[in-house]
Formats: structure tokens, sequence, C-alpha cells
């Protein structure tokens, strides 16, 4: 008998450029900048709430709250309760989160190196329109 390892598994396939591709899910839960700064601050470690927000300056507490539970439902972060008085609550990524870590830090990175070039060609472009 054929082992799994040893047998061709059929699996679709996915194109994001195809509208009815269903990784455009992903793809929209990741293009929002609070999902990218979130997944950043986790990467050193698990953080508290209040922690996520004094590293994630300018989030409000209703978007930080949206933005944790849409990332746990998507399996990139955990949320971690432990009775206390008060109750503790601390979010850290998955192994899913830390395999997209790279690219939301790479992408944060790309910006703060090139946010003055940027800038200047948003103001040439602004000139000249």
């Amino acid at each position: 008998m054929e082992s799994v390892s040893e047998s061709v598994i059929e699996r679709p396939l996915y194109n994001a450029l195809l509208a009815g591709c269903p990784t455009r899910e992903v793809l929209d839960a990741l293009s929002d900048k609070w999902v990218g700064l979130v997944i950043v601050s986790l990467g050193d470690g698990p953080l508290r709430y209040s922690g996520i927000a004094r590293t994630v300056e300018g989030v409000s507490q209703k978007m930080l709250s949206q933005t944790l539970r849409g990332l746990e439902r998507n399996g990139m972060v955990t949320r971690t309760v432990t009775p206390s008085v008060p109750v503790r609550v601390d979010y850290e990524l998955t192994d899913l989160g830390h395999e997209l870590l790279p690219v939301l830090a790479a992408v944060k990175a790309f910006s703060e190196a090139n946010i003055d070039r940027i800038r200047d060609s948003r103001a040439r472009y602004d000139a000249a329109a």
C-alpha cells in the first residue's frame, strides 16, 4: 500500500489574482495597518492587551480589540486567560503568526527606510497635478 507521503495529494491551485480565489480573504485580513503593527509588536513574545496598546501608539481600544479577535480567528494569535485578580490575558503569535512576522517586519522596515523618498514623490506628483 502506498503511503500518503509517497502518493500525490491533489490540492487546489490558488491564485489570488483571480476574483473568486479564497486567498483574497487572507489578503483582505492582512491589508489592515493595525494587523501588521500588532503582529510586529508581538514578535518579541507575549504581551498583555495594555502592552500592545502602549507599543502600537494610536490604535483605539475598539480597533485593537477587533484586530486581536480577527488575528485569533485567523489562527495568527492565541489568547491565554490566566485566572487571577484581576484576570490576566496574554496574546502571543502562533506558528502561523511567526511565519508571517518576517514579511510584515520587512514591510515595516521598508516603510521606515523609504518614507522620505515616498513623501518626496508624493510632493512632486501633487505639484504636477
